[in-house]
């Protein structure tokens, strides 16, 4: 099983190194890492291209955001399985992409584990930990999803069911796993592991307006896609979670 590994990055000049070499580490060899840069103005793209090796793909152009960004990964990747790992990211170890080609089976059409939000000047500094579980039916209505940096799915999914929505603004990775995991009843599993450090300060968490923002575009992406929603008992699930991650050290 091949694995696409897309990265989106715009003047990640000073991570972008960290994240390359976290996925040549990775002790499963069949993989392919996409890198999709949105015309930085900064050195991204040349750091790039030193630290690239046969199984890297690099385009830089201007695009439309960082959904754009991960469509245009998602049909330039070769793989069996495609995942997101941004510019600013990191595998947690070597031993990640093992764990994920090693939960697919002939009935699992995706995977999602556990992540830890890091200081972005020190990523040995833990800040929260994201301890997910396995998806039940309705769950995103309680502020759950998976930490889409750790989602993998098979790259059919996305040709049969549609990639990432551009009229969101900061939601539409939710939107797309609420789509494939509630609307199409997609096979899923939890890996009970950390697989990624994210550094803080990502767009969706960086401030209240951001927060509210997000949770307006979870209402529409349930919503457009046949679901309930109610607000009050969203956000109560929201703050749970929030203090639970907080908790986590």
């Amino acid at each position: 099983m091949k694995i696409s590994v897309i990265t989106t990055c715009y003047n990640s000049a000073g991570t972008i190194s960290d994240t390359i070499k976290s996925v040549q580490s990775q002790t499963y060899q069949n993989i392919e890492h996409v890198i999709v840069d949105g015309a930085s103005t900064d050195n991204t793209v040349e750091i790039a291209r030193e630290l690239a090796d046969e199984r890297t793909i690099i385009v830089s152009e201007p695009d439309n955001g960082i959904y754009d960004g991960m469509n245009k990964g998602i049909k330039l990747a070769s793989g069996d399985v495609v995942g997101m790992l941004n510019g600013d990211d990191m595998f947690a170890d070597n031993l990640a992409l093992e764990r994920v080609a090693g939960s697919f089976t002939d009935v699992i059409d995706c995977v999602h584990g556990n992540l830890v939000y890091a200081d972005k000047d020190d990523t040995s500094k833990i800040v929260r930990k994201w301890e997910s579980c396995d998806y039940v039916p309705g769950i995103f209505g309680r502020s759950w999803s998976p930490a889409h940096p750790t989602f993998y799915c098979r790259k059919n999914a996305y040709e049969r069911f549609g990639l990432y929505k551009l009229d969101y603004e900061i939601a539409a990775d939710a939107e797309l796993m609420y789509r494939f995991l509630e609307r199409y009843a997609l096979k899923s599993a939890h890996i009970p592991h950390t697989l990624v450090v994210m550094r803080v300060g990502g767009v969706s968490t960086k401030n209240l307006r951001s927060m509210w923002v997000n949770s307006k575009e979870i209402k529409r992406a349930i919503v457009e896609n046949g679901g309930r929603f109610n607000m009050l008992l969203y956000l109560y699930y929201k703050i749970l979670k929030a203090k639970r991650q907080l908790s986590v050290n």
